[in-house]
C-alpha cells in the first residue's frame, strides 16, 4: 500500500510518501507558503490512502476514516490544542477536497494513552465535573511514544510488548511517557499539550494558585493567559527569544545569564519526569529519547542523562551522527538510547489499519 502522510505542525508540515512500510518519499515546507497541500498532492498523488496526524482525537482509540461527522467532532477539540488541531483539520479537509477518491485517515496522538490507568487519568476534581469523563487527562505525542517503542525492541531485541520503557520526546514540544505491556500507562501531558515539562514556548505545569494569582492581579481574561502560557512562557519567556533551543545555547555559550538560567530549569523539569515517569512501571528496562531535540542536540541529552544517575544511567561518548543510537557507557545497568522520530511510519501503518477494519466505501 502507498501512504501518503502529512504531519502538520506549527511551522512547517512533514510529508512522506511510505510504500509497503518504508519510506520512499520526504519533503518538508514551510506552512506559511500557500498551497503546501496542494504541492504534497502534485508530487505524490498515485496513491492508495492518505494519513493525518491530529494532536487531540478526544476519546478516539484508534485511526479512523474521515469523514464529515468526524471532523465535526475533532473540530471542538481546537480549544485543548490551540497550536496544531486547527492546522490538521485544514490539511484534511483540503486533501478530501484535492483527492476526492482517496480515503483519508486521521491518526490520533492521544490514542497511545487511551488505555492509561485511572490512577493516571483521572484529575482530583469534583465529582459534578469530572462524571462524564471528559475532564481527563489524554496525553500526546503518541505515535512518537509507538514508534520509538517498536524501534528500541529491534535495537534491543526484545519484543516491544515485553518491554517497560520511559519514553522522552524531546522537540519544541516536550512530554515524558511511561510505557508497559505497549500502551502508555502515564505520561506527562494531560488535559491539555500544556502540562508537564517546560518547552519552547510552553510553561508546561504551574501552580494553579499561581495563576488564579495573576489573573486577579493583573488583571487578564482567559485567552490573554492562555496565550501567554502557550505562547510566550518556557524557554522563550525566559530568555526573551522565540523558543528555539538553539538560540538559547548560543546565548547560553556566550555567559547570558537569562538562557543558562532557563536552560537549568529546562533540564531540571525534564529529569523531574522522567524520575516520575519511572514511578508507574514495575522496572526499567529503557530510557528513550526522541523529538527534534534529541535528533539534533544529543549534547543536551547527554546532559540530562548525567543527571539521572539515581536510575544507575551513566552517559557515554555521544558522536552528532544521524543514527538510532545508545547514548550510555557499556557498564549503565540500564541502557538510554536516541531513536529518531518517524512518526511518518507511524501514520502510515494507522491508515493500514484503519482500512482493514473498515470496508470500502
Amino acid at each position: 500500500m502507498r501512504v501518503l502522510t502529512l504531519n502538520p505542525g506549527s511551522s512547517s508540515m512533514k510529508v512522506s510518501l511510505v510504500a509497503g512500510g518504508a519510506a520512499v518519499g520526504w519533503a518538508a515546507w514551510d506552512m506559511a507558503v500557500p498551497g503546501v497541500v496542494a504541492q504534497a498532492v502534485r508530487r505524490w498523488s498515485d496513491v492508495d490512502a492518505v494519513a493525518v496526524r491530529f494532536v487531540h482525537g478526544g476519546s478516539q482509540k484508534a485511526p479512523a476514516r474521515v469523514d464529515d461527522v468526524l471532523l465535526a467532532n475533532l473540530e471542538r477539540l481546537t480549544p485543548l490544542a490551540p497550536n496544531h488541531q486547527p492546522l490538521s483539520l485544514s490539511v484534511t479537509r483540503e486533501v478530501r477536497r484535492l483527492l476526492p477518491d482517496v480515503p483519508v485517515i486521521a491518526c490520533f496522538d492521544t490514542a497511545f494513552h487511551a488505555g492509561m490507568p485511572e490512577a493516571a487519568a483521572r484529575y482530583p476534581l469534583p465529582r459534578a465535573w469530572t462524571a462524564q469523563n471528559r475532564l481527563r487527562r489524554y496525553g500526546f505525542h503518541g505515535l512518537s511514544c509507538q514508534y520509538a517503542l517498536r524501534r528500541t525492541g529491534e535495537l534491543l531485541g526484545q519484543a516491544p510488548q515485553d518491554l517497560q520503557l520511559v519514553c522522552a520526546h524531546v522537540g519544541a514540544g516536550v512530554s515524558v511517557t511511561a510505557i508497559r505491556d505497549g500502551r502508555g500507562v502515564d505520561t506527562s501531558m494531560g488535559f491539555t499539550p500544556l502540562e508537564g515539562a517546560m518547552m519552547a514556548t510552553r510553561s508546561g505545569s504551574v501552580d494553579p494558585g499561581l495563576l488564579l494569582h495573576v489573573m486577579q492581579t493583573a488583571p487578564m481574561s482567559a485567552a490573554e493567559l492562555a496565550d501567554a502560557l502557550f505562547h510566550r512562557s518556557g524557554l522563550a519567556g525566559m530568555t526573551g527569544t522565540n523558543g528555539d533551543l538553539r538560540r538559547v545555547l548560543a546565548a547560553a555559550t556566550r555567559g547570558d545569564a537569562d538562557a543558562l538560567v532557563a536552560l537549568d530549569v529546562y533540564r531540571h523539569r525534564l529529569c523531574r519526569e522522567i524520575g516520575a515517569a519511572a514511578m508507574s512501571l514495575s522496572r526499567l528496562d529503557a530510557l528513550v529519547f526522541t523529538g527534534g531535540v534529541a535528533e539534533h542536540q544529543p549534547g543536551l541529552i547527554t546532559s540530562v542523562v548525567d543527571r539521572l544517575g539515581v536510575l544507575g544511567l551513566r552517559a557515554g561518548d555521544t558522536p552528532h551522527t544521524e543514527t538510532d543510537r545508545v547514548v550510555t557507557t557499556p557498564d549503565s545497568p540500564v541502557p538510554a538510547l536516541i531513536v529518531l522520530p518517524r512518526e511518518d511510519l507511524e501514520l502510515a501503518r494507522g491508515a493500514e489499519a484503519a482500512l482493514a477494519r473498515v470496508p470500502a466505501m
